[in-house]
């Protein structure tokens, strides 16, 4: 997965970069432009993702907190109340 999300990004930003002054007035500029798009892209890609499912684990500890006060009475975060300890 550390391939997916660091290395193959890196790869391609980085064989842009090595492209580029191979051939400057030919094909050198075009493959730049194209390999640290698709790093971009990809690295961005992996980015989001990983923001979107942040959101999953919310949702779950949001929800074992609601289970936790259904059968407690109280927040997991906060003391119990002085007459059920």
């Amino acid at each position: 997965m550390l391939a997916v999300r660091y290395v193959l990004p890196a790869v391609l930003v980085v064989l842009g970069i090595v492209l580029l002054p191979l051939n400057p007035d030919g094909l050198g500029p075009e493959l730049f432009s194209m390999l640290v798009g698709a790093g971009i892209s990809v690295y961005l890609i992996n980015f989001l993702f990983r923001w979107g499912a942040k959101g999953d684990l919310e949702r779950q500890q949001e929800d074992e907190a609601r289970e936790f006060f259904a059968r407690h009475g109280h927040w997991p975060d906060e003391p119990p109340p002085a007459g059920r300890r």
